[in-house]
């Protein structure tokens, strides 16, 4: 079994978090205050993420697995589960499993058109080869607001309000991720699962209207019929990781499953 690096804090019901590709469990940070005063927070990193160690075989697959193992070892007996982009694929396919006590998903994978996943991929690999050329700058640039904002907007709504130190972190935890090409590459292969496999589990679907990356317009449409008796929720101002952007309102979609 692949031992997964992990952050744990609060009490409360379990509540287990998953990170995006190309990201680690530190994404979460602006909202783990908020969440540890109701539940105890499990905030992981995939095998191939932050302080895990990569799979020989990565995909989005072979990731939900390791994290159905984690959770097995770890004693944690169906889970609140939450998850932004690859994780809230993730979390959707571990609830088709029965292990999920309730699901909230930011932007996740899957509700896109072939377009739309061959949009995702292509930006995703550009986006790491250009920050792998201009890393040694990384720092001065990242520093200048009108540089940060051309870098990020990718997947921060509003990059400018970033703190630079966090910008240099999420470019530096993609550049780092062992599992990066393989698990994006696996979108191309990666389904959702039935709609009836999830009718009686409390679903929760955010997305960030600045979203560009797996486009606003398009997929948080498409959430919206494949899966018509979920909760869909528009977090104005946001983007594709929208933690950064409204920690509130993030925190408080969260907060809602425990009521």
């Amino acid at each position: 079994m692949t031992k997964l690096n992990h952050y744990r804090t609060g009490t409360g019901a379990p509540l287990v978090l998953v990170h995006g590709v190309g990201s680690h469990w530190q994404v979460w940070e602006p909202i783990l205050d908020a969440l540890a005063e109701s539940f105890e927070v499990i905030a992981v990193d995939l095998p191939g993420f932050g302080g895990s160690d990569t799979l020989p075989n990565t995909s989005v697959s072979t990731l939900a697995d390791a994290l159905v193992e984690f959770l097995a070892a770890e004693g944690i007996e169906r889970p609140h589960l939450a998850g932004n982009s690859m994780g809230g694929g993730i979390v959707l396919d571990l609830a088709a499993r029965g292990l999920a006590r309730s699901v909230t998903a930011y932007s996740p994978i899957a509700f896109w058109d072939t377009p739309g996943r061959i949009w995702c991929q292509q930006s995703l690999a550009r986006a790491k080869n250009l920050t792998r050329l201009l890393r040694p700058a990384a720092p001065a640039l990242l520093g200048n607001t009108a540089a940060r904002s051309a870098l990020l907007s990718l997947v921060i709504g509003k990059p400018w309000a970033l703190d630079p130190q966090i910008a240099i972190e999420t470019v530096e935890g993609m550049l780092g991720a062992g599992g990066f090409d393989a698990a994006l590459a696996s979108f191309s292969e990666f389904r959702l699962p039935d709609r009836t496999a999830l009718a009686d589990i409390p679903i929760t679907i955010a997305w960030g209207n600045r979203d560009i990356l797996l486009t606003y317009a398009t997929q948080s449409r498409r959430a919206r019929e494949v899966l018509p008796g979920a909760r869909h929720v528009t977090l104005r101002g946001s983007g594709h990781t929208p933690f950064y952007d409204d920690p509130a309102g993030c925190a408080r979609l969260l907060l809602d499953q425990l009521r």
